[in-house]
C-alpha cells in the first residue's frame, strides 16, 4: 500500500471514530479512560499536537469542537454526569503514577 492510501485510509478511520464518538454521548470520558485508557479529551489533544507539529496553531477549545462536534463546555453541560464512586474508584487504580 502506498502512502497516501494508507494516509487516506487512517484519515477515514479517524473521521469514522470522531463520529461513533459524538453519537455515543451515552458513553462518559471516565468510562472511556477506564475502558480504553484515553477519551475524547485525549484525542482532541493528539488532534492539536498533530497540527503543532506542523506549524499550525491551534487552541485546546478548537481542537475539542472538532472532536465533540460543538464547544467543549456545551457538550458537557448536555452530557456529561458526576462520575459514580465505582468509576472514579476504577480510574484512580487504573491511572495511578
Amino acid at each position: 500500500m502506498d502512502e497516501k492510501t494508507r494516509t487516506e485510509l487512517e484519515a477515514a478511520a479517524f473521521r469514522r471514530l470522531v463520529e461513533h464518538l459524538r453519537e455515543r454521548t451515552d458513553v462518559q470520558n471516565i468510562d472511556l479512560m477506564n475502558l480504553a485508557g484515553f477519551c475524547r479529551n485525549c484525542l482532541s489533544n493528539w488532534y492539536r499536537e498533530a497540527a503543532e507539529g506542523k506549524g499550525l496553531a491551534m487552541s485546546k477549545d478548537r481542537s475539542r469542537e472538532i472532536v465533540y462536534g460543538m464547544p467543549y463546555e456545551e457538550w458537557r453541560a448536555k452530557y456529561q454526569k458526576e462520575a459514580t464512586p465505582e468509576q472514579a474508584s476504577a480510574f484512580a487504580k487504573s491511572h495511578k503514577h
